[in-house]
């Protein structure tokens, strides 16, 4: 058996999994202290279908610690970013296009040195040891905890990183040091901004990773645990600690993992619906669509992989306007089951409205028999529409697809959505989050340039894949299971030598008999 947790904003959704039945699935209130709602959940799925500690193979992990800490700008460690690319990139320096709080929040001090490659592999120039020095003693001097180094076309020759990290390293001793080329793709600016972060969260990765592992220890039990990426596959502990920015993305994303598994469906439109927000997104082959586009995450550009989502403001902690029948974007969140009215609060919320429609029974319901029928039903039709709209704009055809809803919030959704039709409910589709992460494989991907010699492109391509089985397998995944899920290849006309852009990843399932 193994046990699958997603902590949202509003909830922390637990299951109990042996292989992919669901033994049990619980739902609480995410607790100020994550943590503590982790332990809280845990013990309601103990009290649910009882379990020793020895019973569980692995514990997997959906969490927002992250993505919170760098949004509200708390608990980053002072950071530097250092690029290597000098005679070129100086016109935008690192940090260019950060918001001031945030470059306040890590201390940032940047720097430009020596060093870079071209597309192709040419150096730009040579890497300057002294020069390196130098910015070390600057470094220290400004108390920098964590150095970000990015270069110029890293993805295609990192060696120039590498050597800057051991020079940096021997000078300021215990430092985290986190390299673009092992974070971000194609693209300085956006890889470096990725690597920045995950630099600046590299010290509460190990704090979180060392609470949520005791949280998991007082319980018993003494199994491996992983946390969800951005991707919907699975990293060890420590992983984490070295790249915490791979968990930003997680929630949606095991939500639709979710979906594909409790639906039977691995192409669909999946609207995954919590307390706070509404997440839709499409599954292709029973994995999300990433985006092609640049991420903003806290006003900073980044290329890191992300799920392709919208989110609008409609859950069911979101306040309902009483004049306009407006819902959102304001929620009380975690503070559901104190201030909506069915629960004796003095708020109306989304939740109240489908209590009062029928559609729920959650508090007392006589606490919201005053609301009209017609209001009641004028705002579940707004809601309706507003999903139709998402869902719409997320397809890329005008061809049907099916609509899956997930999420405690989806009691809000009609049996037929416009445009669409049925919305299909699968069992469990409340805790979908929490069997989205019990379930996530391990992956690995590689994206880089290449410059592709005449009559060699199937040679390169083969080459390509297999580095991508190779890198599931060094992860964890069972090797027999390894499978390739996503093959892009775009030509760069711009550039000389045949340059070609591929991007190819392989998905396993966790090898447990490697990791128990």
């Amino acid at each position: 058996m193994h046990i699958g947790i997603d902590v949202g904003g509003t909830n922390t959704d637990a299951v109990l999994m042996d292989g992919k039945l669901t033994l049990a699935g619980v739902k609480n209130a995410t607790s100020p202290d994550v943590t503590a709602g982790i332990v809280q959940a845990i013990e309601a799925l103990r009290n649910a279908h009882g379990f020793e500690g020895d019973d569980i193979s692995a514990v997997m992990i959906g969490t927002t610690h992250f993505i919170n800490a760098l949004v509200e700008a708390k608990r980053l460690a002072p950071t530097a970013a250092l690029r290597l690319g000098l005679p070129a990139t100086k016109a935008l320096p690192p940090l260019v296009d950060w918001p001031e709080p945030l470059k306040e929040a890590i201390g940032a001090r940047s720097y430009l040195a020596h060093g870079g490659y071209e597309f192709d592999g040419r150096p730009i120039s040579p890497l300057d040891h002294a020069e390196l020095k130098g910015l070390a003693a600057d470094m220290a001097e400004h108390g920098i905890r964590s150095v970000a180094i990015s270069s110029v076309f890293s993805p295609v020759n990192h060696d120039v990183e590498t050597q800057a990290a051991a020079i940096i390293a021997d000078e300021l001793g215990d430092v985290a040091i986190s390299l673009s080329h092992e974070i971000g793709r194609i693209g300085l600016l956006e890889r470096e901004n990725a690597t920045i972060i995950n630099a600046a969260l590299r010290e509460l990765a190990s704090e979180i990773v060392d609470g949520l592992t005791a949280a998991v220890r007082a319980q018993g039990i003494g199994a491996p645990i992983f946390l969800s990426q951005n991707d919907g596959t699975l990293m060890d502990e420590d992983y984490v600690r070295r790249y915490p920015v791979a968990t930003f993305a997680s929630g949606p994303t095991n939500s639709m993992r979710g979906a594909a598994l409790t639906s039977g469906l691995e192409t669909c439109a999946v609207v995954d619906i919590g307390g706070t927000t509404a997440d839709i997104g499409l599954l292709i082959n029973g994995f999300p669509r990433e985006t092609a586009n640049e991420v903003k995450v806290a006003g900073v550009r980044t290329n890191f992989r992300m799920p392709d989502v919208l989110s609008i403001g409609i859950g069911g902690g979101s306040i309902v306007n009483t004049e306009t029948a407006e819902v959102g974007p304001e929620s009380v969140g975690y503070r559901l089951t104190t201030e909506a009215l069915v629960f004796g609060g003095s708020t109306l919320t989304a939740t109240d409205i489908a209590v009062a429609a029928g559609r729920a029974a959650i508090g007392d319901p006589r606490l919201v028999e005053h609301l009209e029928p017609a209001f009641v039903a004028r705002v579940l039709e707004r809601i309706a529409e507003r999903i139709a709209e998402a869902v719409d704009r997320m397809r890329t055809s005008p061809d049907p697809i099916p609509v899956v809803a997930v999420g405690g919030g989806s009691i809000l959704l009609p049996d037929e959505l416009p445009l669409f039709g049925r919305v299909l409910r699968p069992e469990n589709y409340a805790v979908a989050n929490a069997i989205g992460a019990s379930i996530a494989q391990v992956g690995g991907e590689i994206d880089k340039v290449y410059a592709i010699e005449p009559g060699r492109r199937d040679e390169a391509i083969a080459e390509v894949r297999a580095e991508a089985i190779d890198k599931a397998i060094a992860a964890g995944a069972s090797p027999q299971s390894v499978s390739i899920v996503d093959f892009d290849e775009v030509p760069i006309p711009y550039l000389p030598g045949n340059a070609t852009r591929i991007r190819v990843k392989a998905v396993g399932d966790l090898d447990m008999a490697v990791r128990v």
